[in-house]
């Protein structure tokens, strides 16, 4: 039996041989893909830039006024307060007053619109995900402990469910299929800091 040499980033350290990078295995090392892993690469990729789609027009809305959630002249840049509506008006349940104690401060609305920007650009380009799946994620928990609770359901709504989805997004590296997540992968500073993935 021959030896394979997996050299091309891998090293020895104090006599134990670490791991190569996963991104540099050699190509005939890797098992080939099956049928329904690659579609459901790119079923998580398509959900991945549906999801950043969604916070991204929440953004583009609020910002504008498009006339779907936001009228033109409650838009941020005619005055309006993206998020003091919903802290004014539609909080309910424990943490109501918490939540409506923050209605009307420009930190909450700067953060809130950064947030949706930030979100939806990293889904949709595929960079990132990792740091826009968690902010996402605890965006959409707050969301829904603003409205506690649910009005067709015990406690289960679509922003615990938009937070799973994100949540797994993370964990499948779902940047790489459709995205810029692979090339993303490659720059030094993020190879260091994997959490930037």
């Amino acid at each position: 039996m021959s030896n394979i040499h997996l050299t091309h980033r891998g090293r020895h350290q104090g006599g134990a041989a670490t791991l190569p990078d996963p991104d540099f295995v050699h190509p005939e090392l890797i098992a080939p893909e099956s049928r329904s892993a690659r579609a459901a690469r790119y079923v998580g990729a398509g959900l991945r830039i549906a999801l950043g789609w969604v916070f991204l027009w929440a953004f583009l809305d609020k910002l504008f006024g498009l006339g779907f959630a936001t009228e033109r002249g409650s838009s941020w840049l005619n005055g309006g307060s993206p998020t003091e509506g919903f802290l004014n008006f539609a909080t309910k349940g424990p943490f109501a007053d918490a939540f409506g104690a923050l209605a009307g401060y420009a930190v909450v609305d700067w953060l809130f619109m950064v947030g949706l920007a930030g979100i939806g650009l990293a889904l949709i380009t595929g960079v990132g995900v990792r740091v826009a799946a968690v902010s996402g994620a605890v965006m959409m928990v707050l969301m829904w402990a603003a409205a506690l609770w649910p009005e067709n359901n015990p406690f289960m709504d679509d922003h615990l469910v938009y937070a799973g989805l994100l949540v797994m997004l993370a964990l499948t590296d779902a940047g790489r299929t459709l995205g810029l997540g692979g090339l993303w992968a490659k720059v030094p500073f993020v190879q260091r800091h994997g959490w930037l993935k």
